[in-house]
């Protein structure tokens, strides 16, 4: 869905839309598709990716908030369509935005009980399913998408190396949406699903603010001396151009180690970090060694960063 499309449904331009928020296109699901499809073909291109097997997963973790239905969890619905039902545990974990910073937290601790060999974590998410197309503040900023990553066995020194997650309960009506899920059974059921609600300029000043305090704790945490100057590659939750340079800024991180791809597609949620991961990998962006940080912010409010030795 190009800016020229939306054009159509709402007073807006590709100009308006552009200067505010850098995005110029987002990908929308077909009206028979859910975020476990999505979630799905992004797996199996990370289990491909990782050399291993579908059977080879004993633990998947979906992060996402906008699950086919609100039971069963999308998870289990994307391990029935990897064939592995019943090979191991699955769920979903919803911190909005933030999720699969979340995720990444949750199935490293796991891996390193010993007890799971190798995670896979997927961020994915369908905010198409539930935007106002009448509302020009969110409805253009947001697109659907999915991306996975595999976990496993890794030399000590590289992996995730630093992190910091955080939340405020008290700003929960910044970014809300009422009970829903993504699976359309019927054109009255579309037209009864709740709709996403947006503070916009709340949003955007505690972004700012968070992106960085979360970055710089996360480095922090890394230990070692380790400074954000350091990092070779950052890859930001994809929420809006001018919340990316203005973070940025203030840390005084110069945009060419910034990993910026929302003008293709939009705000993806959860999604947004691992498409980027994926896409600078394949682009040759990420070399072994390299220092990455991920930082997001999202619903909740939730914020958090990890530092990964790649």
């Amino acid at each position: 869905m190009s800016n020229a499309d939306l054009e159509k449904l709402i007073e807006t331009s590709d100009e308006w839309i552009v200067s505010r928020t850098g995005i110029s296109e987002r990908r929308i699901l077909a009206e028979t598709q859910a975020t476990s499809d999505t979630s799905t073909f992004a797996a199996k291109q990370a289990i491909e990716s990782a050399g291993i097997k579908p059977e080879d997963i004993d633990l998947l973790i979906c992060c996402t908030c906008t699950p086919d239905h609100i039971v069963p969890n999308t998870a289990c619905i994307v391990q029935h369509k990897l064939g592995i039902a019943g090979r191991c545990p699955a769920f979903d974990l919803n911190a909005a935005c933030t999720g699969f910073v979340y995720g990444l937290s949750v199935a490293t601790s796991m891996l390193r009980t010993g007890n799971y060999k190798h995670a896979l974590v997927i961020g994915a998410d369908s905010l198409s399913r539930i935007l106002d197309y009448t509302d020009r503040n969110t409805c253009i900023l947001f697109g659907d998408g999915a991306g996975a990553v595999v976990l496993g066995p890794s030399n000590p020194e590289r992996g995730l190396i630093g992190e910091f997650l955080t939340a405020d309960g008290s700003m929960q009506d910044f970014i809300l949406v009422r009970d829903s899920g993504t699976r359309i059974s019927t054109p009255e059921e579309k037209a009864t699903m709740p709709r996403l609600q947006m503070k916009g300029s709340d949003v955007f000043k505690f972004a700012t603010r968070a992106l960085g305090h979360v970055l710089e704790a996360a480095v922090k945490s890394a230990g070692g001396g380790l400074k954000i100057s350091d990092l070779d590659l950052i890859f930001p939750h994809q929420a809006n151009l001018r919340i990316i340079e203005a973070a940025a800024k203030r840390l005084d991180i110069p945009m060419e180690k910034v990993y910026v791809n929302i003008q293709r597609y939009g705000n993806t949620s959860a999604a947004a970090i691992p498409m980027a991961l994926a896409e600078a990998s394949r682009a040759g962006r990420i070399h072994p060694g390299n220092l990455v940080g991920l930082v997001a912010f999202g619903g909740g409010l939730t914020a958090g960063a990890s530092i990964w030795k790649w």
